[in-house]
């Protein structure tokens, strides 16, 4: 009777952990592939580095998949290994990797502010989720020194999110700005957590001057304003050779807009102002690689994870028949070998899927406070 029952125990734990291991099956992939056990995400493209940007995100997916666990170890490795053992006082170096003499260690100790935004919210909504103040604090924390250290007034502009600490504020009166760095939803979550801070005239103003620098209706990667001049298209800080353009980071303003609470104040206006976008894969069935400051279109092709970014943004607007054809494609793309996109998957493209099929298969939703809703927590 006792091996039975025993056996019948060792049955019930092996089906749970399957149905755990299966519950987000893409995000399990992922997590195979790219994330070593000690949860640092690792990029093979990059000779193997780890940046500030893929432990943000691993940490955003471990807590949709509910993953106490998962995410403990990637925000410790993080803390460990990019914030100095303390990511209450110190915001995470960009990036970490093999160094010229063979070593490994952080490559850039440069912040990315959009990875620490990332982070202090997913920290913030895990305390809430799992019931853990010292998320909560730590998340308090680091908002804190975002604000403080990350942050700039502009004239006639307002309150926005520099890139990162420093190399952004060339002179006196021109600021560099990343609009892929300041999800709507994660200002107006901050604003919940730290109402004294910048985050409700940031989230403010980001719809207008947003607007400002997407004139043809196209994000663009990297911007430059200038005081009595306003903005212009820039080419990558320290990439020169670069032209300015919309392709790899301003994929992911359209990701933003379309998973942003359409009762969130600014939604409506973000929608208004990248509809052109919406309006080119409704009628070519893809976004374009890469867009000209002017609107015209300077490669036509993108890779698979673009398709995903932009599967919210369509819904969001009513486009449901072209959504629902780029996500067949998008499935007929994944590897049986590997259940990721393409082959080989690569990393970017992944991370573009899981938020916006993940979004469009309700594994997770923001509310028009920015807070976090997930099927697992009622």
């Amino acid at each position: 009777m006792r091996h039975w029952l025993l056996l019948a125990m060792l049955l019930g734990l092996c089906c749970q952990s399957m149905a755990k291991a299966s519950s987000w099956p893409f995000w399990d992939h992922y997590a195979a592939r790219f994330l070593n056990p000690q949860g640092r995400v690792i990029d093979p493209e990059r000779n193997s580095m780890t940046t500030s940007e893929g432990q943000s995100y691993a940490m955003f997916f471990a807590l949709v998949a509910g993953d106490n666990g998962l995410f403990e170890k990637i925000r410790a490795w993080t803390e460990d290994n990019l914030a100095q053992g303390d990511l209450a006082k110190n915001l995470p170096a960009w990036s970490w990797g093999k160094k010229n003499d063979g070593s490994w260690g952080v490559l850039d100790e440069n912040s990315a502010s959009d990875s620490d935004l990332w982070i202090a919210y997913s920290l913030l909504q895990a305390g809430k989720l799992w019931a853990k103040p010292q998320y909560r604090q730590a998340a308090k924390a680091m908002l804190s020194l975002i604000a403080k250290q990350e942050t700039a007034a502009l004239p006639q502009i307002g309150t926005v999110l520099l890139p990162g600490r420093y190399g952004f504020h060339p002179d006196s009166d021109s600021w560099v700005l990343n609009p892929s760095y300041m999800p709507l939803p994660l200002l107006l979550a901050a604003k919940q957590a730290d109402p004294q801070g910048p985050w409700q005239s940031m989230a403010s103003v980001l719809p207008d001057w947003m607007a400002s620098a997407s004139p043809s209706g196209f994000a663009m990667d990297w911007v430059e304003y200038t005081e009595g001049k306003g903005f212009s298209a820039i080419s990558e800080p320290g990439n020169a050779a670069k032209s300015a353009r919309g392709s790899y980071d301003a994929i992911r303003v359209y990701l933003w807009a379309g998973m942003t609470a359409i009762e969130s104040p600014g939604a409506v206006k973000l929608l208004h102002v990248f509809a052109p976008m919406s309006s080119y894969v409704k009628a070519h069935m893809s976004p374009p690689e890469s867009v000209n400051p002017d609107g015209s279109i300077s490669s036509t092709t993108s890779p698979p994870g673009f398709s995903a970014a932009v599967v919210p943004l369509l819904l969001t607007l009513g486009e449901k028949a072209t959504a629902t054809l780029l996500i067949r494609d998008l499935r007929a793309e994944i590897d049986p070998a590997t259940g990721l996109l393409g082959s080989p998957p690569r990393y970017y493209d992944q991370n573009l899927a899981l938020f916006g099929l993940g979004w469009q298969e309700q594994r997770f939703r923001f509310a028009p406070d920015g807070m976090l809703r997930v099927p697992w927590k009622k």
